[in-house]
């Protein structure tokens, strides 16, 4: 699912306009972005936690050439997924696999 796809179906839901449901939409994933680079953690009740993680620097190896490099320490973004969105996906999963 798309950015586009998910305003047009907020917009009608609310009788508001795709680009009145796009700019907000754009607004939360802006503030959720300056949050993780301010703060380093977003926490959305029932859907999930992001959070600001440094991987280590670590060896590794050029798949081309085979040549032993150093993959340096980096930031990165994780999310785990709220309680609320683990149940009803798992549900969703098994009803799905049911009906194979």
């Amino acid at each position: 699912m798309t950015k586009l796809e998910i305003a047009r179906t907020i917009s009608e839901g609310l009788g508001l306009t795709q680009l009145q449901t796009k700019q907000i939409i754009q607004n939360i994933l802006d503030s959720i972005v300056s949050t993780l680079v301010e703060e380093g953690r977003v926490e959305l009740r029932n859907f999930g936690v992001f959070a600001v993680r440094w991987r280590k620097a670590r060896n590794g190896r050029n798949p081309r050439t085979g040549e032993k490099i150093i993959v340096p320490k980096r930031c990165t973004v994780t999310f785990k997924p709220g309680l609320v969105m683990e149940e009803r996906v798992a549900e969703e999963g098994r009803r799905h696999e049911s009906t194979r």
